[in-house]
């Protein structure tokens, strides 16, 4: 087991338990896990002085198994992917109501009577308490928490994988801890706490009520919001260092076969060596060959091969499949073959049927494959939709450029690489496709809609998944969010209004609006004065709603009938 992967799991938690997504949980911490485990009056009841010790084991381990785990499990159940979260609301609730009124706690520990000896009690243990933080903490992500997260949702779990999570869970803790010791040792000087045992339990009971409300209604984001993360900078810097990037690239995915893609250099200027290329494999179905069958890099061998990862509702994607799409056009009888290798980041991604709609929307007649279990994805360690892996006629991959932007670079390779293969091949000039890449940062980040995966929602009350909830615009709305007004039924895909027409109001820096709906109706789009109706039909894909002559910011609203789904806004 890698020592520096220990080390930068640590470093990365303690700099997230520095940072402005713990404060919900400070006034907790302070009171239930630190004050309560003083020692009081002579004669007071007895409260475990490793009180602090277990709320900060019960919050490491519940963390690391709802973040390791905790999605494959709920989606083998059939779950939704909050169930872990709400339940740990429910349980701050009772704890809270039992530390306030003794003769609920006095209730909660008559089932367990029959063990001899043993603390169930709100005001004593603590590691019940410490897992429903767990549950309900949802720290700020940087790059270890990003790449804890991407194993998981592949289910590529190794004793690496499970090392990273649980130092990041401990290093994350070590504040919190520091800080429930403190509590404890403030409460131990002061009389005025050892006195009053029964008001602090009762404060902290209503602490805990009061973070489990504020959850409810996604207070604790809306503060995040308003306090600047002074740990921005600390965080950029891990996640430049390279020894960070080595050893997050999804170390547990290396293996024999793909670990020489690591002499890749992310959009070199010149051909590498950076190893046979990766197998395609674990694809579940082709289309775009003969007899749709399918492709295998050792029958290319002897031609060029541009292996293209993508999602069809991706707008880095759409603005990157054009030059895709050109260069097979322009190069495929010369022995350029490019393979599309779609990779879906929504649930509807995976039908075929929405895939080859979206092939056909962007003129792709080149070879695709659907790797809806991302088992291709994984076998290259990728990272990144778009994504391009340039392989030579020996079968040895010579580039890769992840993100977008570079093509002018990868056009070139591709031509010096068909003359390689074939000194005799005559090649046309460059193709002309303007490269539309946004700068970083200067659009606003692509916008979500379904539940858990929302990080730019502006609005009043919590967003979560849920039926029939009905939302209101606020007074005021932060730059580059969105909100909602009406009633609406958010799941883990999409937002849908019910009743009546449902509006969305976004608040945006683009050139490019589109969005990706499916369903039957229609949206109005309301922009500087005039609107405009976008009839919506079918499976889900995407529709431009505004096209600007430069970067533009601005707000907008649609209005969207019952019967259509909304999925997500993207940005040009």
């Amino acid at each position: 087991m890698d020592i520096s992967l220990i080390l930068i799991g640590l470093l990365g938690g303690l700099v997230t338990g520095i940072s402005p997504c713990i404060l919900p949980v400070l006034p907790v911490i302070f009171f239930s896990g630190g004050v309560q485990a003083a020692r009081g009056e002579e004669g007071a009841r007895p409260v475990s002085r490793w009180r602090p010790y277990l709320v900060i084991l019960g919050l490491v381990v519940s963390f690391s198994v709802v973040t390791l785990i905790g999605s494959v499990l709920l989606a083998l159940l059939g779950l939704p992917q909050d169930v872990l979260r709400w339940a740990g609301i429910v349980v701050l609730v009772i704890i809270g109501i039992g530390l306030i009124v003794p003769q609920f706690q006095h209730i909660l520990e008559k089932p367990f009577s029959w063990i001899p000896q043993k603390a169930v009690g709100t005001d004593r243990g603590g590691f019940g308490l410490g897992l429903a933080l767990g549950a309900v903490y949802v720290p700020c992500a940087g790059p270890v928490l990003a790449a804890i997260t991407v194993a998981g949702s592949t289910g590529r779990i190794g004793a690496d994988t499970v090392a990273l999570t649980l130092s990041f869970a401990i290093g994350a803790a070590v504040p919190l801890l520091i800080f429930a010791l403190a509590g404890r040792g403030v409460a131990e000087r002061v009389k005025a706490f050892r006195r009053r045992q029964q008001t602090i339990r009762v404060i902290g009971g209503v602490t805990m009520i009061a973070l489990a409300v504020g959850l409810v209604f996604n207070v604790p984001a809306a503060l995040q919001r308003l306090v600047p993360d002074y740990t921005a900078s600390i965080q950029e810097q891990i996640a430049e260092s390279d020894q960070v990037r080595e050893a997050l690239d999804l170390g547990n995915l290396v293996t024999d076969e793909n670990a020489e893609l690591d002499n890749c250099t992310n959009g070199a200027d010149e051909l590498e060596s950076c190893g046979v290329a990766p197998s395609l494999r674990g694809l579940t179905s082709w289309f775009n060959t003969p007899g749709e069958q399918e492709l295998t890099l050792d029958e290319l061998r002897g031609e060029v091969v541009l292996i293209d990862f993508w999602a069809y509702s991706c707008i880095n994607c759409q603005r990157s499949i054009p030059h895709a799409v050109e260069w097979d056009e322009t190069y495929r009888d010369l022995g350029l073959n490019v393979i599309g290798i779609h990779s879906p980041k929504y649930a509807f991604e995976k039908e075929e049927r929405n895939v080859r709609a979206g092939a056909a929307d962007f003129g792709i007649e080149y070879p695709v494959a659907l790797d809806n279990n991302l088992s291709t994805w994984t076998n290259y360690r990728n990272r990144y939709w778009p994504a391009h892996y340039l392989i030579d006629a020996e079968g040895v991959v010579r580039h890769v450029k992840l993100g977008e932007g570079g093509y002018a670079t990868t056009e070139k390779l591709i031509r010096e690489l068909l003359v390689q293969a074939d000194p005799d091949v005559q090649l046309p000039p460059p193709t002309e496709t303007e490269d539309e890449t946004p700068e970083f940062g200067e659009t606003t980040v692509e916008t979500y809609l379904q539940a858990g995966k929302v990080q730019n929602y502006g609005g009043e009350g919590r967003y979560g998944a849920g039926d029939d909830q009905t939302f209101v615009f606020p007074a005021e709305q932060p730059r580059n969010s969105f909100a909602l007004r009406g009633t609406w039924t958010i799941d883990t895909q999409n937002a849908s209004p019910v009743y009546s027409p449902g509006r969305i109001r976004l608040d945006y820096t683009a050139r490019e609006i589109r969005m990706v709906l499916a369903g039957e109706g229609e949206v109005t789009l309301l922009l500087n004065g005039e609107s405009r109706v976008i009839e919506v039909s079918g499976t889900p894909r995407s529709y431009q709603l505004a096209e600007f002559d430069e970067l533009t910011e601005g707000t907008l609203e649609v209005v969207v009938t019952p019967g259509v789904q909304a999925y997500s806004f993207t940005f040009g």
